[in-house]
């Protein structure tokens, strides 16, 4: 064998052996970027759905906030028109006039005498109300002893048994408003999705 043919089988041992080197790097590479690319594809589906959980959950947070704040309008709107409505019947006891004023008027102090046992008392009222007190007090073993803040009826008082009894027109409106504001805010409203709210805020807020 000559020295020709020996080099001629080393290089071409030597080109297959690089043949297989480089087919064998090939698929490796092309394994790698498959890899890759899987890879690459599983990480953008996993942001894709992180994104559209991010999206799902400020939507919700969105919403809940607008009924929130849908809900507290409707509340106030509906405050506002019981407390005008309060104030309209509030108008209405201090301008009621004539036997009807008497009537409640007396029927107050009766009431209020009840707690004392013929105790001398003591008793006050509206200073628009004096004229109307000293008539009606003369049928009663009482006497008018001052001026008090309110829209009409008595407060009566006595030493004797330290007794004090709020029978204005006031005090009988407030015990009224508080048994009847969920029945006057049906009333007033057909939808009653905030109705509880509104009646319980009225009371915490009359108090």
């Amino acid at each position: 064998m000559s020295l020709e043919t020996v080099v001629e089988d080393i290089r071409e041992q030597a080109r297959s052996r690089a043949r297989e080197i480089t087919e064998a790097a090939d698929e490796q590479a092309e394994s790698i970027v498959s890899e890759a690319e899987d890879d690459a594809e599983s990480i953008v589906a996993d942001r894709e759905r992180e994104i559209e959980r991010q999206i799902a959950q400020e939507r919700e947070r969105r919403l809940s906030s607008a009924k929130l704040e849908a809900k507290q309008e409707r509340l106030n709107a509906r405050r506002e028109v019981l407390e005008t409505v309060r104030d309209q019947v509030e108008d209405g006891l201090a301008t009621l006039e004539g036997d009807r004023r008497e009537t409640l008027t007396r029927e107050l102090l009766e009431d209020a005498l009840e707690e004392f046992e013929g105790s001398e008392v003591r008793v006050f009222g509206r200073s628009e109300d004096a004229e109307l007190l000293e008539s009606i007090l003369a049928d009663y073993d009482a006497s008018l002893a001052g001026d008090v803040d309110c829209l009409g009826g008595v407060v009566v008082e006595s030493d004797q048994s330290r007794v004090r009894v709020n029978n204005t027109f006031d005090s009988v409106l407030e015990d009224v408003w508080e048994d009847q504001i969920k029945a006057i805010s049906d009333r007033l409203f057909e939808d009653t999705d905030v109705d509880g709210d509104l009646a319980a805020d009225a009371e915490t807020t009359e108090q």
